[in-house]
């Protein structure tokens, strides 16, 4: 019970978001399994002396309730030509074992009521079994109790039967209660006729009951008279060859039916007589019930093992769509980057503001008398200066902003685009419009721009902390140095700094002077250097934060670890449906 507790919980677990070729597949493997465990494997270790419950199934039209109807001797469930009958299923079973069927020890999903049949000497009342239910509680089992009768027809205690919808029914929610249905069986009636007994749909069953090692009955109904051996020889050849070799095979031959619906009295009697042999003996049941235990625990192990891989599959297209948005916004941060070393933020805007903050003549003269007189001039020449440092700083800010801008927008659509070429990731991005930038990404770039902008002042606080220096920065003012380092950070290009690349016609030239004057050149370049630091980090933060809505979506996936641990317990479900045998 543990280790299927544990089963249990790791396939609740189990994710499979991506579209991969594998999922859809697996998720149906995956469902079916908790339903499996759910409705029959852990209620059946449970209790092993429960009664059997058989599961009476077939295609449309084989006679599936005539032939419930002619075991239990009376007319207890609806046949007819209309299709689908059978909307509700009814559960038949002893009135000893009433305590076994009313809780939700199996079919735990689905609610119960009480049906009714008539008996001898007593009033029928109009909601009885053999009226068809209500097709829309279709998720509920009908449990009618049968009594002895006088002819001596009832079922014995110790086994129940189950009449399911057809498996091939017109009604998509009828196909999935028959499967729902059979996967809960401990043994199985299998229903078909002598010209549709080599359907497709039917074998797939009995396929899987092949693989489960359930024990099965076939009943070949509506043979017509004289070739009963022919036709019983041709489909015996054909289970032996699935596998299906010790499967019962029950052969009804085609009768005409009474004014009850009812076939002739001993139709079924080879099938009655075998089902109370299983029933009648304690050891026969519990033989029964395990072996289709160990059928559905090895099974389980199989199943275990598939959902591993579809996992290992899932972690491996993840990876590729985390790959192509990390290479999007990679390419989009070298793109900002680039703009911001290679004199592209130093031209239009950036560059007429900068002049009209330093001057285009006196100063550029001023360079001729040296380092150690323009120190000695900078206090008197931007006493009279005509531009404030703060529309340099909202120069650089706009051109930044719009780089920025467009590049995240480049990597968001690049992204986008790459995981609708993907069936992967096609369904993570349908209906949604991941390709343009949240709302609240300019306001939030803007903010990135202003706060490492706020970064440089405090860089050159700590820096001048000397009084000397701080004097001098008190004659240029503190935002007035501040865009100057954002003019030499920006003129760093391959290690070199502005004096000796020379972009923008001098303006890095005069950005470097200025702070040489200041700091001295050392000290610069250490500036420089914490400055596009401090820049690259803001960026990169900002970046990635808009990644993360794309590479949120895979967060579904499960790791490594977690596909492990549902892999580790395959081998010991085999294990236990060894030792179980």
């Amino acid at each position: 019970m543990d280790l299927l507790s544990r089963l249990r919980s790791e396939l609740a677990g189990v994710s499979l978001p991506l579209g991969t070729d594998a999922a859809a597949g697996a998720v149906r493997v995956r469902d079916a399994a908790i339903a499996q465990l759910d409705d029959y494997v852990l209620p059946r270790y449970r209790s092993l002396d429960a009664p059997l419950l058989a599961v009476v199934g077939g295609s449309t039209g084989a006679g599936k309730s005539t032939l419930v109807n002619a075991l239990v001797g009376h007319a207890v469930t609806r046949s007819g030509a209309i299709r689908p009958t059978t909307r509700q299923p009814i559960l038949l079973h002893h009135p000893e074992d009433v305590d076994w069927f009313t809780t939700t020890r199996v079919l735990p999903n689905l609610s119960r009521t009480t049906g009714h049949r008539a008996v001898p000497g007593t009033t029928v009342p109009a909601e009885r079994v053999g009226v068809d239910p209500d097709p829309v509680a279709i998720n509920s089992l009908v449990l009618v109790a049968e009594p002895a009768l006088p002819a001596g027809l009832a079922l014995p205690a110790g086994l129940a039967l189950l009449d399911a919808p057809d498996i091939d029914s017109i009604a998509d929610e009828n196909r999935r209660l028959a499967g729902q249905l059979l996967s809960a069986a401990d043994l199985w009636i299998f229903v078909t006729t002598a010209n549709r007994y080599a359907d497709a749909v039917p074998w797939e069953l009995l396929l899987d009951a092949a693989a489960r090692d359930i024990t099965v009955a076939v009943v070949l109904d509506r043979v017509p008279a004289g070739v009963e051996d022919e036709v019983a020889t041709d489909l015996r050849g054909l289970l032996e060859r699935q596998g299906l070799g010790s499967a019962g095979l029950f052969v009804v031959t085609e009768s005409a039916l009474d004014a009850q619906g009812m076939l002739p009295a001993g139709a079924v009697r080879p099938l009655r007589e075998w089902l109370e042999s299983i029933a009648g003996d304690a050891g026969s049941r519990a033989d029964v019930a395990r072996r289709t235990l160990n059928g559905v625990v090895r099974q389980l192990a199989e199943k275990t093992s598939v959902l591993a891989e579809a996992e290992d599959d899932q972690r491996h297209a993840a990876t590729r769509l985390a790959g192509d948005v990390d290479s999007a916004y990679e390419q989009a941060l070298a793109g900002v980057l680039a703009s911001t070393q290679d004199g592209t933020l130093l031209r239009g805007e950036v560059l007429s503001r900068w002049q009209d903050f330093v001057g285009t003549g006196e100063f550029f003269r001023s360079l001729e008398s040296g380092i150690g007189r323009l120190r000695d001039r900078i206090t008197s020449f931007f006493r009279g200066r005509p531009a404030p440092p703060e529309d340099v700083e909202m120069a650089i800010e706009t051109g930044l902003h719009a780089v920025l801008v467009e590049q995240a927008a480049a990597a968001s659509e690049k992204s986008a685009q790459r995981w609708r070429q993907d069936a992967a990731g096609r369904a993570l991005v349908t209906g949604l419009d991941p390709a343009g930038l949240p709302a609240d990404f300019s306001d939030r770039a803007a903010a990135e721009i202003r706060g490492w902008q706020g970064d440089l002042i405090s860089l050159i606080e700590r820096e001048g902390a000397g009084k000397r220096t701080m004097a001098r920065i008190s004659a240029l003012g503190v935002n007035g140095v501040a865009v100057t380092l954002m003019i030499v950070s920006f003129a760093a290009t391959g290690g070199l700094l502005g004096i000796e690349v020379g972009i923008a016609g001098g303006t890095a030239v005069v950005a470097q002077k200025l702070l040489e004057s200041i700091f001295g050149e050392d000290a610069v370049r250490r500036l420089a250097q914490r400055s596009q630091e401090n820049l690259v980090d803001r960026i990169t933060g900002l970046l990635q934060a808009d990644a993360r809505r794309f590479t949120a979506l895979l967060d579904d996936v499960r790791d490594q670890e977690e596909t492990d641990q549902l892999r580790s317990l395959a081998p010991e479900l085999r294990r236990l449906a060894g030792r179980e045998g």
